[in-house]
């Protein structure tokens, strides 16, 4: 799992060691069996809707996409898939982040009304997705509604809990779709995302109420955060947090359970052993994004 430290100003923790981490698997902690620090390069893939209501205000985050791209290390490989009803890979990975500029001023969009395969576009395109030790993170810019039908959202976070991937959702449409983000933020659980599969499988709203609930559920789930612009200004700052993000990212790995049930996981930051050991936190500290649980394996 990819976790993230900010101290109680807001401001990303670097220099933590393993011994500064402490991970529990349904309460009980586990020994940490894998650590990379933040340094590790990241695998990032950019997913855009390529949708009629998005070409309207595609402008707004291509313009500000500068600002994910220059934040991000040298070493670190993007790509990028559009989608609509289906994925479509347009750029393989590369470190060149330029090549993914270049990209992005291409893509082709929808002209027409068009169904939108949100859930199973993301599926596939964890599967693109080299698994490999280290940091691996979705941008996803996207409306988030998806006309599927409602199943196919659970097995999407299924599928999420066996994986290893973060997901950072930026919501398009902001100046259609009124201000969902505040609203959907108060309601908003701060566990796996139980309560958010739920409403989204009784399918007791819709439109983009129900799109901003899929978009907090798939960012709490995987140790992301979900991003809500409102006007133009917005992106930049959005993007540039989001880099720092991935900048400052922990990999961390337990043995899983062999259960085939869901676990809850909570990492924490403790006073760890050697000289560079952070110190003991006081309560309220440090506050830790990582995923909140995963799917064990099949006994």
């Amino acid at each position: 799992m990819d976790a993230s430290v900010l101290d109680k100003h807001g401001n990303f923790v670097s220099g933590l060691t393993q011994a500064n981490f402490r991970v529990l698997d349904d309460g009980a902690e586990q020994p940490i069996a894998f650590f990379a620090p933040v340094e590790t390069p990241a695998q990032v893939l950019v997913m855009i809707e390529t949708s009629p209501a998005v070409y309207l205000i595609h402008n707004q985050h291509l313009i500000a996409a500068y600002a994910l791209l220059d934040g991000l290390a040298p070493e670190d490989e993007v790509a990028l898939v559009t989608y609509d009803r289906a994925p479509q890979a347009i750029l393989a990975f590369t470190a060149d982040k330029s090549a993914l500029l270049a990209a992005l001023d291409k893509a082709q969009y929808t002209i027409g009304m068009g169904d939108l395969n949100f859930y199973d576009s993301i599926s596939m395109a964890l599967d693109w997705l080299a698994p490999t030790p280290g940091k691996r993170a979705i941008v996803l810019l996207t409306t988030g509604i998806d006309s599927s039908p409602p199943a196919r959202w659970g097995a999407l976070v299924q599928k999420l809990r066996g994986d290893d991937v973060v997901i950072f959702p930026v919501a398009l449409g902001g100046s259609l779709r009124g201000e969902p983000g505040k609203k959907s933020k108060k309601s908003a659980p701060k566990s796996a995302g139980e309560e958010n599969d739920e409403s989204l499988e009784n399918g007791s709203a819709d439109g983009f109420a129900k799109a901003d609930r899929a978009l907090l559920a798939l960012a709490a789930i995987t140790g992301g955060r979900a991003y809500f612009p409102q006007s133009e200004k917005d992106f930049v700052p959005m993007y540039h947090e989001i880099a720092s993000a991935l900048r400052h990212q922990y990999a961390l790995g337990i043995a899983p359970a062999r259960d085939g049930k869901v676990h809850a996981l909570t990492v924490e930051v403790v006073e760890g052993g050697g000289p560079q050991a952070a110190p003991a936190p006081k309560r309220g500290e440090y506050r830790v994004f990582a995923r909140s649980g995963y799917l064990a394996p099949a006994p």
